[in-house]
């Protein structure tokens, strides 16, 4: 009883409330609870890189700028700033919790994009997982198994090479092999 006279029932607050956790095995086998709201996150790109590529890609653009002006024909391809270059590729991070075997809430990451068919809440799955360079980041998914839908899937996000761009890292190379090419010249003359 309380000073108001009425009787006060003490309610067990000791509830269950299990933790998310971060798997440190390499395979996990679970089913799927929840995909989270995904969000962006950005590839670094280091800038001595992207300063060797550019430098290497600039020597051969000069030589290309000398042909087009003695052919005379115009045109070009637009440019992008270092600026732009140097902010690196986004790619998308869904956080995934699943329940293992052992009944324990696990939470990993998911980087790139899937089917919107490929992952379903009550999936039974099996990943393979990656630990990332932050240890503060949840370990992320290198591959996926479902195993209630029999699909083996690859999770693909862009990398630094896939944001320079094929034109570019061919002129870089080109570049390379020429200037090479000049310092094995000018070492045997």
């Amino acid at each position: 009883m309380n000073e108001t006279g009425l009787s006060v029932v003490m309610m067990d607050t000791d509830l269950h409330i299990r933790r998310v956790v971060r798997p440190t095995e390499r395979i996990v086998t679970g089913r799927v609870v929840r995909l989270l709201e995904g969000y962006p996150r950005e590839v670094p790109v280091r800038q001595p890189v992207l300063v060797a590529v550019l430098i290497a890609a600039g020597v051969m653009g000069l030589l290309m700028l000398l042909v087009r002006s003695l052919l005379s024909s115009g045109g070009g391809a637009a440019r992008r700033s270092f600026k732009e270059l140097k902010k690196g590729p986004e790619f998308l991070v869904t956080p995934l919790r699943l329940r293992d075997g052992a009944d324990r809430l696990l939470e990993v990451e998911l980087h790139g994009h899937l089917p919107q068919s490929a992952l379903h809440p009550a999936d039974h799955v099996q990943l393979t997982l990656r630990p990332q360079r932050d240890p503060e980041l949840p370990p992320r998914i290198e591959r996926i198994v479902n195993l209630t839908t029999g699909q083996l899937l690859t999770p693909r996000t862009a990398t630094v090479w896939s944001h320079l761009g094929p034109p570019l890292l061919l002129q870089a190379m080109l570049g390379a092999l020429l200037l090479a090419g000049i310092a094995a010249w000018t070492a045997l003359g």
